[in-house]
């Protein structure tokens, strides 16, 4: 079933709607979680949070890109589940890519107004696009999906010293654009 009609599904309120999304996009939610979440039973957790908050933010928006749009629910409810669960227990990938991309975009006290997110948030959009499709991609693999050095030269057939290299390079530009951009890092 197409995009279109799966919101469609979710505008006439048809909890067939679920299933649909669970059909088509079930292996890609279960990939954000499992690269953010260790337990079984929390991402089940946050993925079935996901199905829920889809439900409740359908009527009141109309995503333009439906993948996105879950991707962007998925994550965000496993980044808080994470936070929640995990003190002093962290998952390594997490926490190192975190740390990767700190130099670059870190939360700051300037940072917190709405409006001045969503320009920094528009910023890297217009960098990423600016960007060769194997660099952004391993960029986005690593830093929104938080896929590991190793997951990503599995699916790349690059070698770590490559990735490594790449998305090194890319966090330098990254910093100096968003400088060039007036954002304070």
């Amino acid at each position: 079933m197409d995009d279109e009609a799966i919101v469609s599904l979710y505008w006439a309120r048809d909890e067939s709607a679920i299933t649909e999304t669970s059909s088509k996009y079930g292996g890609l939610c279960n990939h954000i979680a499992n690269n953010i979440l260790a337990s079984r039973e929390d991402r089940e957790e946050c993925i079935n949070d996901t199905y829920l908050a889809i439900w409740n933010a359908i009527p009141d928006k109309h995503p333009n890109r439906f993948s996105v749009f879950i991707s962007r629910i998925v994550r965000n409810l496993a980044l808080k589940k994470y936070e929640y669960i995990s003190a002093a227990k962290r998952n390594p990938s997490a926490v190192t890519s975190f740390e990767e991309l700190g130099d670059c975009v870190s939360g700051t006290d300037s940072v917190e107004s709405e409006i001045e997110r969503k320009h920094i948030e528009a910023t890297i959009n217009k960098f990423l696009w600016r960007q060769a499709d194997e660099k952004r991609n391993i960029f986005i693999r690593r830093y929104w999906y938080l896929d590991s050095i190793e997951t990503i030269c599995r699916c790349t057939g690059f070698s770590q010293s490559k990735v490594k290299s790449m998305l090194y390079e890319m966090r330098r530009k990254l910093k100096r654009y968003l400088e060039s951009e007036g954002i304070e890092v």
